[in-house]
């Protein structure tokens, strides 16, 4: 590496004692109201409000009518399957001894050799016994490797090759060792996204499907020690519950977000010292056509997720001292489209995060997509990203996506993103596979304002795109000799460093 005013050892220190730091947490925050506890020997019959009478499930933490002020509390060491909706006002955390309690979306351990059949008397494809809901990807031994999800085209009635919707998928033919493929025709929908009506596949966490796999070692529930599947669903489905606090607890294999939020205004969500590790990749439509290249009658299959996302208006939004990796899309995000809606983006606060191997390290975006009056209000104000370590954006599980110019360690698109206090500062951004800042804005003087952040790039990578959302600005900054030099009148970064590698 070179850098006039940077020492790699103590960035290896400073990640080091991140990582530690994060692993010894054993804290928990106060709670007003009511304690629950949760183990998994309990029992759903419990009371649950003490340790010795604890319930079992997640299903019992989503169905309670808890008040506000109430806590959740996870017994650290535990492992616990499913989602929880949750509910206004209430925390959810960790008690006891140990490392942080696990919640996982995948249902079960997959790595079992009575759930596996051979799919049509092939020597190395594999189907999963009595149909399974759509997963993002498979988990192979703890994170040792991962399947690839091959995503064919639904066009006219077929599942079809999307660079060739002539040729019919065949499992056969188009799956390699350890690509697997979900396929469902159990439901269909005429309300497919931009508009269509014809009918495609529906998706969701109750839409079984058959899920096939090429294993060229053998029956996968004996080659390997552990399975797991990210599966439909968000592991805390906040909606537009206010003032919801995540904290201590390690949220895995989850095929859409670990957290969403959605709403006009959600207000009070903090997620804080948190792992969330392995989500996204699910299913989120099927369209007849590719929106983008509808000349080339090729469809297009979206899919999701996010670590921690809110889509809408939120005030009080803060996610900070969480160890985020390996997510299909962003890290962490704030977005939407307005749509004629008057949406504000206010008091959000991303600090201290370890955030790694992520499509997107931090994603926001402000679309204004009709000319109203409301569109023309709504704003993104009082946003600070402070003291975070985003690194090897574009390198994770999520590399499997096919739009491979996109990833960025922070990313605002070319959007409107109308901003007022918007400051960027203190982070260290380490490496992606495409641009390390993508940051445009209507106006120059809602740009996020860059102060004190470490760059580090390949030489001859891509620094980015940042300014003025106009056409002649639209040209990316590339990493050479006098990197530091073109962060300081690029992203007018007066203080950062640039780190060639």
């Amino acid at each position: 590496m070179n850098g006039c005013n940077f020492d790699l050892e103590k960035y290896e220190r400073r990640y080091a004692d991140r990582r530690r730091q994060f692993d010894e947490y054993r804290s928990s925050p106060v709670i007003k109201g009511r304690v629950y506890y949760v183990s998994s020997d309990g029992n759903d019959s419990n009371s649950g409000t003490s340790p010795d009478f604890p319930w079992k499930t997640l299903s019992k933490v989503s169905s309670f009518a808890f008040r506000e002020g109430d806590g959740v509390l996870f017994r650290r060491g535990d492992l616990f399957r499913g989602f929880i909706k949750a509910k206004p006002g209430v925390t959810y955390a960790a008690y006891g001894e140990g490392k942080r309690p696990e919640l996982y979306g995948s249902p079960r351990d997959l790595a079992d050799k009575n759930i596996w059949r051979r799919y049509k008397e092939t020597d190395n494809l594999w189907e999963l016994k009595g149909g399974f809901p759509d997963c993002g990807t498979l988990v192979f031994n703890g994170g040792e490797s991962h399947a690839f999800k091959q995503t064919p085209s639904y066009i006219n009635g077929r599942f079809v090759l999307r660079n060739a919707p002539e040729i019919l998928f065949d499992p056969e033919k188009h799956l390699e060792n350890l690509d697997f493929v979900w396929l469902s025709e159990f439901r269909m929908t005429e309300t497919p996204s931009k508009g269509e009506r014809f009918p495609v596949p529906d998706v969701g966490r109750d839409v079984p499907g058959s899920l096939v796999l090429r294993c060229d070692e053998g029956d996968p529930g004996e080659v390997f020690s552990s399975i797991e599947a990210l599966t439909f669903g968000h592991m805390f489905e906040i909606g537009s519950s206010d003032n919801v606090r995540i904290d201590g607890l390690a949220i895995k294999y989850v095929g859409t977000h670990a957290i969403g939020a959605f709403g006009i205004c959600i207000k009070g969500l903090k997620v804080t010292n948190c792992e969330i590790g392995w989500i996204g990749g699910c299913i989120q439509n099927y369209s007849g056509t590719d929106p983008n290249n509808p000349a080339d009658k090729r469809g297009s299959v979206t899919r999701y997720g996010n670590g921690v996302e809110i889509y809408g208006g939120c005030d009080g939004y803060t996610v900070s001292d969480c160890y985020i990796y390996e997510v299909y899309d962003a890290g962490i995000t704030h977005q939407v489209s307005t749509d004629g809606t008057e949406y504000h983006l206010k008091n959000i606060v991303y600090r201290n995060n370890l955030v790694e191997r992520c499509t997107y390290g931090i994603e926001y975006f402000l679309e204004k997509t009709r000319d109203t009056a409301n569109d023309e209000k709504s704003l993104i104000s009082n946003c600070l990203i402070e003291n975070n370590i985003i690194r090897f954006s574009g390198y994770g599980w999520g590399s499997q996506r096919p739009d491979k110019s996109t990833p960025a360690a922070i990313k605002g698109w070319n959007h409107n993103n109308s901003a007022k206090r918007f400051v960027v500062k203190n982070n260290i951004l380490d490496r992606s596979s495409e641009r390390l800042v993508h940051m445009i804005a209507d106006r120059d003087t809602d740009r996020a304002e860059m102060s004190g952040n470490v760059y580090v790039q390949t030489f001859g990578g891509k620094l980015g795109l940042y300014g003025k959302n106009a056409p002649e600005n639209l040209s990316d900054v590339t990493v050479k000799d006098d990197f530091s030099k073109r962060i300081k009148e690029y992203l007018k970064d007066e203080t950062g460093t640039g780190i060639t590698v």
